[in-house]
């Protein structure tokens, strides 16, 4: 592996996600604090948190259990952007880059996964 998990591209990509869902929600209902906007952000924010303490265990086994972890909490942003869509809560184009930024996480980290495996 290389010399940190900030070199991942998985992992700055989802700390992009997390900063744009917060930017997202920072527009929803006050209604929504403790709900939908709350959600979003510790899903977006296990995304990153998952893929760096998966970096830091000592097997590779560990790391890909985390980054499983990682993809599953990236659906659930996923899904909740769905939700917000659906609700009419937040702009279209933070809508879409978030969606975007979403997809293109689990992309990569799907690609790691594949490549870690034997």
């Amino acid at each position: 592996m290389g010399e940190s998990f900030r070199n991942l591209a998985a992992w700055q990509r989802s700390i992009e996600l997390t900063i744009a869902i917060y930017q997202l929600t920072s527009s929803f209902p006050d209604s929504e604090r403790f709900g939908l906007t709350s959600q979003m952000r510790r899903a977006a924010v296990s995304v990153a948190s998952n893929i760096a303490e998966g970096y830091g265990r000592s097997t590779k086994g560990e790391y890909l259990q985390f980054l499983g972890h990682a993809r599953g909490s990236n659906s659930e942003v996923e899904t909740q952007i769905v939700i917000s869509k659906a609700l009419g809560f937040g702009s279209d184009p933070m809508l879409q880059t978030t969606e975007e930024l979403c997809s293109e996480v689990g992309r990569i980290l799907g690609a790691l996964m594949k490549s870690l495996r034997p």
